[in-house]
């Protein structure tokens, strides 16, 4: 950003629908809660509850599969990521999950349907224990809790911010329904709905890309409109290439994430890939409920295949933002982080893309349809969640721990009652997120905490005959431990970290603004507040006559000024002027701005509120010199950070689990029928045709994938 320039205000909701928007988003919720009630008639057992009854057949279980995570906290999230990464961002949908999920179709599926588990603690108990399998079922129902409190937390504040909705009723309006639905039918109900679910998200999202592209002049117009824009939106990242899959994985410095290609294959793919996709068993659950084992092995890989086109409504549209956000005055439009200080006052965020883009392209009724499709996705997620959660605490924890001689009907009544309760536990995450909302950039690091160490039980115990219950649950501990270790590692700063120079304006502050340029290009050269009050960090107050200070509540009794840069250990750096809801002098007329870079005059009765933080720990900055110990350079960014810390939980949770094993004893192999790699008799199934073979179809997707790989280099 230059010097002294202005700021985009942010002001009204970015989205304005008509009575048929509104009506399309009623029907939705009316068609889901007949869905709960229909479908309750078919729900008597604790079979029928939490797993469906595997009954569904193999298209049924794919397109939950995916639906499951194709939560719209996903598709904004990665279209923000899209945003700010560029074409890495596909990663996460082709190189870090198609590989996986294959691996769990042929490899993995016949463990988990022939020992007839219900979860994957499940398994755990049967394969190690009770010990290794109890700290997985408790570790996964408080993350599924934080996870959907997240999604709720978030549809609230996006509905918020794109309609003007209220949080509250957004929170409580989809909690209930989704609480509602859950309870009647269980599994089948969340299962159905989350298909229906799919096909809104892609009918409402679809129209996005194909009217960007066309907009856009192509592809080839889209790459030379993001090469020509990005210097302008990410002025940090020089000359890093956004378009391109692998040619700019050769360095940290080459690409806009920060990563190389060791990270990418073996943090992200590996680890990461293998862990979500392998052990989460939101995931999992929804193909294990399938009629046979052929059906949950082809369900799982349509369910790959699926995967494989959603960059097309995810990546793509933030590509699009890159290219086709502009300013009135035709120059690219500038989005923020959230953890910007002027996001969401002076800036939009990331997260904005794709709300900016249906605001853009879809008109009355469409527009209705993409909201929905964005409100589907939300209660997709949050369905999930509370359908795994009641499966999970009902069997692994409740009658794993509490009460294990309980009838079929206790349990169900259980199961009904945790399906509210996990909603209500996630609504109170959802509140807590209001007072404490950088929680929210921290859950997906919490899933690497537990969900990584998972994968490493699990594969090793499914592999691996001679691993003991001594090892699973010392290694699945360690790795938990080391991971948080790394990830307070990181964020340490022995020798203090100082956020950046900040001056933020009270409301009803009185000011006088002077600009220079017209229009979009307009810049403040000038600030002078006249009344109010003003809140600093780390910004010294120059008083007329006396020395500057940095920190303390006084009301000057002369002028005084900020500078326009701080010196800090890095070079100087612009002082950024936050002003979301002052009056402009000598007209009463209100206004929202930010500036940086410029001086800011602070006349005699003006209270300055004045803070010199230092801070030892920052949860939300990667200390540079710590994280090159993790991440192997100093120039790794967060994403890289994350997937390398992935990468050395997995090797220290099997590096652990191997070398307690060695030194216990193991479980008799009669034990672990069914449940190990060379005792397990894979079922008989007769001959089958090519066109039903997982195999054969697996390979298939395999082969477009190393194509996408390739086109997109």
């Amino acid at each position: 950003m230059t010097s002294g320039s202005l700021l985009l205000a942010a002001g009204a909701p970015l989205i304005s629908m008509g009575p048929l928007d509104v009506v399309i988003i009623a029907v939705y919720f009316v068609v889901v809660l007949g869905i709960g009630f229909y479908l309750k008639r078919y729900v008597s057992t604790g079979d029928d509850f939490f797993m469906a009854g595997r009954k569904m057949t193999a298209w049924i279980a794919g397109l939950s599969f995916i639906s499951a995570n194709l939560s719209s906290l996903e598709t904004m999230g990665w279209s923000a990521m899209a945003y700010q990464y560029g074409m890495l961002g596909a990663h996460a949908y082709w190189f870090g999950a198609i590989p996986a999920i294959l691996f769990l179709a042929i490899v993995m599926m016949p463990f988990y349907y022939i020992c007839n588990t219900h979860s994957v603690p499940g398994y755990l108990k049967l394969r190690f224990g009770l010990g290794t399998s109890a700290l997985a079922g408790i570790s996964f129902s408080v993350l599924t809790v934080l996870v959907s409190g997240a999604s709720m937390f978030a549809m609230a504040k996006i509905l918020n911010l794109l309609l003007g909705w209220d949080m509250n009723v957004s929170i409580w309006v989809s909690s209930l329904t989704v609480a509602l639905y859950v309870m009647l039918g269980g599994l089948v109900s969340a299962v159905f709905n989350e298909v229906l679910q799919y096909f809104l998200i892609w009918f409402g999202s679809l129209l996005i890309p194909v009217l960007g592209l066309i907009d856009a002049g192509g592809w080839s117009g889209l790459v030379e409109k993001i090469h020509r824009n990005v210097p302008v939106i990410h002025p940090t990242v020089g000359n890093a290439n956004f378009t391109s899959l692998w040619s700019n994985l050769g360095s940290f410095e080459a690409n806009p994430m920060g990563v190389d290609w060791i990270g990418m294959v073996f943090g992200l793919a590996v680890a990461v890939g293998f862990g979500y996709w392998c052990t989460d068993f939101l995931q999992v659950q929804r193909v294990i409920v399938a009629k046979d084992l052929r059906a949950a092995q082809n369900g799982t890989i349509i369910g790959a295949a699926l995967k494989m086109c959603v960059p097309l409504i995810v990546t793509l549209p933030g590509l699009l933002g890159l290219a086709v956000l502009l300013n009135g005055d035709g120059t690219p439009m500038v989005l923020v982080s959230e953890a910007d200080p002027r996001a969401n006052i002076t800036h939009r965020t990331y997260n904005d893309v794709l709300p900016l883009l249906m605001g853009r392209y879809l008109g009355p009724g469409l527009l209705g349809l993409g909201v929905t499709a964005m409100i589907a996705g939300f209660m997709s997620g949050m369905a999930g969640n509370a359908s795994a959660f009641a499966t999970v605490w009902t069997y692994d924890v409740y009658r794993a721990l509490i009460r294990r001689n309980a009838s079929d009907a206790h349990y169900l009544a259980m199961g009904r009652i945790c399906s509210v309760l996990g909603i209500l536990m996630s609504v109170g995450t959802a509140y807590a997120l209001f007072y404490f909302s950088n929680i929210l950039e921290f859950l997906q690091v919490l899933i690497f905490f537990f969900i990584v160490p998972l994968f490493g039980v699990v594969i090793l115990g499914m592999l691996w005959k001679r691993a003991t219950p001594a090892g699973a649950f010392t290694g699945f501990l360690t790795a938990i431990l080391a991971s948080m270790a790394m990830w307070a590692f990181v964020h340490t700063f022995p020798d203090g970290h100082r956020p950046a120079p900040t001056a933020f304006l009270d409301a009803g502050a009185v000011v006088s603004v002077e600009k220079a340029g017209e229009g979009e290009s307009e810049a403040v050269t000038r600030v002078t507040v006249e009344s109010g009050t003003v809140r600093s960090t780390n910004v010294p107050i120059q008083p007329d006559g006396d020395a500057p200070f940095l920190a303390g509540d006084r009301v000057l009794d002369k002028e005084a000024r900020t500078p326009a840069q701080v010196a800090t250990k890095g070079g100087p750096e612009p002082t950024r002027l936050i002003a979301p809801d002052v009056t402009l002098a000598g007209t009463n007329r209100p206004d929202r701005f930010g500036a940086e870079g410029v001086e800011v005059v602070l006349k005699p009765g003006v209270r300055v509120v004045a803070s010199d933080v230092t801070q030892a720990f920052n949860p939300a900055e990667f200390n540079p010199a710590h994280s090159k110990y993790v991440a192997r350079s100093e120039k790794a960014k967060p994403m890289a950070v994350n997937v390398y810390t992935a990468m050395w939980t997995l090797l220290i949770c099997m590096s652990v689990i191997v070398a307690v094993s060695l030194f216990t004893r193991p479980k008799p192999e009669s034990e672990l029928r069914n449940l190990v790699l060379g005792l397990t008799p894979m079922p008989d199934r007769g001959p089958v045709a090519w066109y039903h073979s997982p195999k054969f179809w697996a390979s298939v997707v395999a082969i477009a994938l190393v194509g996408l790989n390739i086109l997109f280099w």
